[in-house]
């Protein structure tokens, strides 16, 4: 056990590096956890659901993914959404090619080949960064979408010409096609997204979380102290695909149930979940889930909610009404608050720990 000392202070290095070390956030996850397992298929319908819980959580994953690459690293990316179709294809090819094994497995193994296109990807990171890099990854972005379309060994699925997802079950429940109900595949979004969220979290806070951090600080001063720059962006690009692989795959699979993937991971969704990062703020993961929170929500709330109030909306005005208000509150967040509602969330923590004694 290893000991720090200042003063009549004493902490330990696992106290130190603990993801949540103030007993009132381990709280505060707990009733998250609770509200998300218990209260959501509690009191939600199945359009709430599907609308919204389950588009929620794939775009946190996906926000997650982009974080853990431009957040923690530095590294500028506008090809996330085309990652994510790597993944939708890759998880579509191994359900037909190993049609005995659990459909969750086939999701997250398809990660694995998200990661490989993002190191492939990735290479010109050790060479160029800033806006050179966004311009390399968005190169990426429509190369990977021409291929969607024009290699025969992806489009060649079936000859309407889009990813029709086959009906799997899990312990004799369904959970992807069309007999599969919102519940279940909300709750398998749901384990899922906890579960990688768990392992992101234990990542940044660990080695090469550090490092990772040190690269995106200054690269030159990472290198000196003897990080190695080719592991370290390479990684990052890795796990960063992983995720949106992963993301992809559920996207198709446990929402939209098929679908056309260079239609559907097109450049407006890379940039939607680039918004979510802004938004939700850099070098943060529950400020990927608050990003992606206000994304997910806003144009359903746009478009069923103030006709409700009684303010007629149509769908393509509520469209261009979420596309102003991205765009203000993009730029707001970069001119007044650059770390976004992540740290909106943490003043508000500290001002609530310390009341009513806020000094």
């Amino acid at each position: 056990m290893f000991y720090r000392e200042a003063g009549q202070f004493k902490s330990t290095y696992s106290a130190d590096m603990a993801v949540f070390p103030i007993w009132q956030d381990r709280v505060g996850i707990a009733v998250i956890l609770a509200l998300a397992f218990i209260g959501v298929p509690l009191i939600g319908n199945d359009f709430f659901i599907s609308s919204v819980m389950i588009p929620f959580l794939v775009f946190s994953l996906a926000a997650i993914g982009l974080n853990i690459l431009t957040g923690y690293t530095g590294l500028i990316s506008l090809g996330t959404a085309a990652f994510m179709g790597v993944g939708a294809y890759a998880a579509y090819k191994l359900t037909t090619f190993f049609p005995g094994i659990n459909v969750i497995v086939l999701v997250l193994v398809s990660g694995l080949f998200s990661a490989a296109i993002g190191v492939l990807f990735g290479l010109p990171s050790l060479r160029i960064k800033g806006f050179y890099l966004a311009v390399a990854t968005l190169a990426a972005q429509f190369f990977l979408q021409w291929a969607f379309v024009r290699v025969p060994w992806l489009f060649n699925y079936n000859a309407s010409g889009a990813i029709e997802v086959p009906q799997r079950t899990l312990f004799g429940l369904p959970i992807t096609g069309a007999s599969a109900s919102p519940e279940t595949r909300y709750f398998v979004c749901l384990v899922l997204v906890v579960g990688l969220t768990w392992f992101a979290s234990n990542l940044v806070h660990g080695k090469l979380g550090r490092s990772w951090m040190a690269v995106r600080d200054m690269d030159i001063a990472a290198e000196l102290m003897g990080i190695k720059l080719l592991n370290a962006k390479l990684t990052a690009f890795a796990v960063s695909s992983f995720y949106a692989g992963v993301a992809g795959a559920m996207m198709i699979f446990f929402w939209y149930g098929g679908g056309e993937a260079a239609d559907v991971f097109n450049i407006r969704l890379s940039f939607n979940i680039l918004f979510m990062v802004i938004i939700g703020g850099l070098g943060s993961l529950i400020g990927s889930f608050f990003g992606a929170a206000f994304i997910a929500s806003l144009p359903t709330i746009l478009k069923f909610g103030l006709p409700a109030l009684g303010v007629p909306l149509s769908g393509a005005a509520a469209e261009h009404v979420t596309f102003m208000l991205v765009g203000a509150l993009i730029i707001t967040f970069l001119i007044v608050e650059p770390h976004g509602l992540a740290r909106l969330w943490q003043i508000g923590k500290q001002k609530l720990r310390t009341w009513p004694f806020p000094y």
